[in-house]
């Protein structure tokens, strides 16, 4: 159970291991738009920059009014923790995240920063062309970067290793559908979070090995099964909290979670465009559902595929995407009778006040559960 936050909380030691060990760039990014498979064909690591709660008297002299991720970026940018990185791709997505970029452009001079344009309005009629026109930039800054040309077969290798990957975490998704799950909430979410600062070659031969072994495991007991959405996590602090209230956390809809995987890059002779297209089509952040809403339909579907009893709607505090975003959110749950819970989270977790709220939210769900097991039986079925 606890593998996969380790291979977390060794990721700095990981990352200076395999600079050490192929002589390669290691570039971090955020938000999670970044298109990896550039980067990846360009002989980089690259890695998600994350947040965690640390000691910090220095984020308040730099950036203000900000959401706990972008003071935790800047804190431990600022301490050193990722001296190991070569360059900084920032994304186009969240303003918040983007005043870490411009901290650390500004007091690490040698670092190799590029702001990566990403349209907010994904549906537009020119958006994948201007996505693709971003991405030739982006190609020319690796390349110039790394010394070496990132060329069509090396793009068809990152392509294949990245679908993938999605692919098999899709498999494990797929796994939590069934009613009696083999794997809990909170291992999942270090699982996805430990696949985003490893090598995904290398994450892919774990991920195979895994499924095997998930295979083989008994299933965990009947839990209300409960979805995830909101704004990006860190770690699994919530689903264990969960877990140990007797539900499990079956499915989410987080940026850095489900919608980072859920769909490939199709081949395409157009390489660029075929990103452009993955990236742009991919299930939106609550800062690029801008135009069509599309976003809580999603949330929907996933609800129904996975048969949740109820929905967290998680919002990091100060994080003004998801401020906007909610009220789509929460009327298609209201209007289609799915019971829901609001809170909000600051830098950490306060556990007996989540603890308290959740308790209490699981009690509702308790006296209306039909899928728990045995409730055939006295319908004589």
């Amino acid at each position: 159970m606890d593998r996969f936050k380790q291979m977390i909380a060794d990721r700095h030691e990981y990352a200076k291991a395999w600079k050490k060990k192929t002589g390669g760039l290691v570039v971090g990014y955020c938000p999670n738009y970044m298109p990896e498979e550039l980067a990846y064909a360009a002989g980089m690591l690259p890695i998600r920059i994350m947040a965690e709660q640390k000691p910090d008297v220095v984020s308040a002299k730099w950036i203000y009014a900000s959401c706990y991720v972008a003071k935790n970026m800047t804190n431990m940018l600022l301490n050193g923790e990722y001296d190991y990185m070569d360059a900084f791709v920032h994304v186009e997505d969240c303003q918040w995240t983007f005043n870490v970029f411009e901290v650390a452009s500004n007091n690490f001079p040698s670092l190799l920063t590029h702001y990566l344009f990403t349209p907010d309005y994904t549906e537009g009629p020119i958006a994948k062309d201007v996505f693709r026109s971003e991405l030739n930039v982006l190609k020319g800054k690796f390349e110039a970067w790394t010394g070496k040309a990132v060329t069509e077969e090396a793009l068809d290798k990152a392509i294949e290793i990245y679908n993938t990957n999605r692919r098999l975490l899709r498999q494990i998704y797929e796994m939590r559908r069934f009613y009696q799950t083999k794997i809990l909430g909170s291992e999942m979410m270090n699982l996805m979070l430990a696949n985003q600062v490893t090598d995904k070659a290398e994450m892919n031969k774990i991920l195979e090995d895994f499924i095997v072994e998930l295979d083989a495991r008994a299933p965990y007991d009947d839990r209300l099964r409960l979805m995830l959405v909101g704004s990006e996590t860190f770690n699994a602090d919530l689903e264990e909290l969960v877990e140990s209230l007797g539900a499990n956390v079956v499915v989410d809809e987080l940026d850095n979670g489900s919608s980072n995987i859920w769909n490939d890059v199709v081949l395409h002779k157009d390489r660029l465009m075929a990103l452009s297209l993955r990236y742009m089509g991919r299930p939106h952040s609550a800062m690029k559902d801008s135009n069509w809403r599309r976003r809580p339909q999603h949330i929907f579907e996933l609800s129904e595929d996975y048969m949740v009893d109820g929905v967290l709607v998680v919002k990091q505090l100060v994080c003004q995407a998801h401020g906007s975003d909610n009220y789509a959110v929460w009327k298609l749950l209201r209007e289609r009778n799915i019971p829901f819970h609001f809170f909000e989270r600051d830098t950490t977790l306060p556990l007996d006040e989540t603890r308290v709220r959740i308790e209490s939210f699981l009690s509702m769900l308790r006296p209306g559960v039909t899928r728990i097991r045995g409730w055939h039986q006295p319908l004589g079925i």
